[in-house]
């Protein structure tokens, strides 16, 4: 694996002295068929990628996906071994925060207690071979707002200190930082607060003499979020002319679906962060596979169905995650009761958190069992339409053949 901070400053290097404008990719393994098509994306385009996990999704508690941070990067490198992949595979941290997990929020942890266990997680992941973290400490559940520039900077230092305090224990080369976010509720986004953000950030980890852990990406709003999907080009070139001097690149969240997303290079965007999207994606092509299993049953009466999408709208039911993205006028509603095209998009953008439970899993077998005999591998077609959603975004980055130009 090479080193991913020796990457970005050559990523930068391109920008201001070749004119080169890349964006890389950062795709969220909210699944194993996701983090597997990431990597043979990755293999077969010659194109370097970054996976960006949340705690959610991967932790010492093995999070939804049911990985662990050290079973993630085996994961991830076992896939490599088997699409033949080169080494420019970067394993990272998205939101690494107090109450940033799930469980930090229903346990009613204090902010002691929520900072040990976000503090024994980056040091899981150092372990596990991570090469960036995003620390995004801009959630406080004790304040009835968001916590101020000057509090998200204390915090911000801590834990960039107690990362590099244990990458150095654990005799690690320099790694990269990621600092910021997209969401209003850290205080960030006003222009001014990003750039007061900035220089207190810069002024104490000089204090610290933490400054070679500047971060390599600030993340920001640049008009995107879950329902919003035009990238905003003009806001992106004015925050990556703030950034620029301080020797960081912007990075965008939210960038699921963006409309846009060829004007992503041209503004100084470093990097991308795509999730959602490829959720939805695994979703269809189950829904694809499903039709076909469908079709098998009224020439087969013998055939037992998987009754898989009943199984996996069930199982998201019961997570109760879908009750975040209600609107308004459906609070109080129970899944069943809305719309079924508004039940379709909660159960096809909450199946993330879902995947991975035996009942899905056991489902999502016997259909591939089914329709084995006749189509070979059901799971290569769920693969593959992923990876074309996933190249995309790699053209439109000018990722293809890009691993070229970090070549030692």
């Amino acid at each position: 694996m090479r080193n991913i901070k020796a990457m970005i400053e050559r990523l930068i290097a391109l920008r201001e002295q070749d004119g080169i404008e890349i964006t890389l990719l950062a795709v969220c393994p909210n699944s194993d068929a996701v983090l597997e098509a990431a990597v043979q994306a990755a293999a077969r385009n010659n194109a370097p990628m970054l996976f960006a996990a949340t705690l959610n999704q991967v932790d010492r508690d093995g999070g939804y996906t049911g990985m662990t941070p050290a079973r993630f990067v085996q994961q991830m490198q076992a896939y490599a071994g088997k699409y033949g992949c080169h080494d420019d595979l970067y394993p990272c941290l998205d939101h690494g925060g107090p109450w940033l997990k799930d469980h930090h929020t229903r346990g009613r942890l204090s902010l002691d207690e929520t900072t040990a266990e976000v503090k024994a997680s980056l040091t899981a992941m150092l372990e596990a071979g991570y090469q960036l973290l995003h620390i995004d400490p801009t959630v406080d559940r004790t304040l009835d707002g968001p916590p101020t520039v000057d509090v998200v900077v204390q915090r911000s230092i801590d834990l960039i200190a107690h990362a590099e305090a244990e990458r150095k224990r654990l005799g690690l080369p320099p790694i990269a930082y990621e600092v910021g976010t997209e969401e209003v509720h850290g205080g960030l986004v006003d222009m001014a607060n990003f750039q007061d953000f900035l220089q207190q950030l810069r002024d104490g980890l000089a204090r610290q003499g933490l400054l070679d852990a500047w971060p390599a990406f600030v993340v920001a709003q640049v008009g995107t979020d879950l329902h919003t999907t035009t990238f905003d080009g003009q806001a992106a070139s004015a925050l990556y002319q703030i950034v620029a001097p301080y020797g960081s690149l912007i990075k965008g969240h939210y960038t699921d679906w963006v409309e846009n997303p060829q004007d992503y290079p041209a503004t100084g965007m470093g990097g991308a962060n795509v999730g959602p999207e490829f959720t939805a994606d695994e979703y269809d092509a189950l829904q694809a596979l499903v039709s076909r299993e469908l079709d098998l049953a009224r020439t087969d009466p013998g055939l037992r169905p998987s009754r898989f999408m009943e199984t996996l709208t069930d199982a998201v039911d019961a997570s109760n995650r879908w009750q975040k993205w209600l609107q308004p006028e459906e609070k109080g509603k129970t899944l069943m009761a809305l719309s079924p095209m508004r039940r379709e998009w909660l159960v096809k953008t909450g199946a993330r958190y879902v995947w991975a439970t035996p009942e899905v899993v056991t489902a999502r077998q016997r259909l591939y069992d089914n329709l084995r005999p006749i189509m070979g591998d059901p799971h290569r077609l769920v693969v593959d339409w992923i990876t074309a959603s996933i190249e995309r975004y790699i053209v439109a980055f000018h990722l293809f053949n890009a691993r070229h130009y970090f070549a030692s």
